[in-house]
């Protein structure tokens, strides 16, 4: 119980370092960057985006797959090396520079208005929302207390995708 306390403080501490960093960096961005730099930081932006919806798309179906493997064998050992290196080398940074680079665009480029950023700023919470949740999944499954069955987690492989396409209709189309 001691180790699962400790855990979980240490996964706040992160989660409120991270949220520092990420306030940090959109704000030396905003006093920083200049608006000649707008389709630079665009371009970055959707690279970030890329490589965060890539490791979103693909946590899940590691889940899918060490949900299924015996715990404490080779090869749940390794799917949480898999796992720990997605999340940490490539998902939170993607996560962090697509919220940096959004925000400066949503200010530079549209001053936070219009309703179809409202609701694609709100479908990107949503899938930071997920992100939180895949995060502490990864907890639990190098733990090896993961409970939830491989349907679960197949199920779950498909919200970012919906999310996705949700963002990308609202950038694009502007519906509203």
């Amino acid at each position: 119980m001691t180790d699962i306390r400790a855990s979980n403080r240490n996964a706040a501490l992160r989660a409120v370092v991270g949220i520092l960093v990420l306030a940090a960096l959109a704000a030396a961005l905003l006093l920083v960057a200049s608006e000649d730099l707008y389709n630079w930081i665009k371009a970055f932006h959707v690279i970030a985006v890329i490589a965060w919806m890539a490791g979103m798309l693909y946590l899940p179906r590691l889940f899918v797959y060490h949900a299924g493997a015996e715990k404490g064998s080779v090869q749940s050992e390794t799917f949480k090396v898999m796992e720990r290196r997605l999340l940490r080398a490539i998902i939170n940074p993607a996560m962090t520079a697509t919220w940096v680079l959004g925000l400066w665009l949503a200010w530079k480029g549209f001053g936070f208005q219009g309703g179809w950023l409202h609701a694609k700023i709100a479908a990107v919470l949503a899938m930071s929302g997920l992100h939180g949740y895949l995060s502490a999944a990864v907890r639990k499954f190098d733990e090896d207390r993961n409970e939830k069955p491989a349907r679960h987690w197949r199920i779950v492989n498909e919200v970012p995708t919906l999310l996705m396409i949700t963002i990308v209709i609202l950038v694009i189309v502007k519906p509203f």
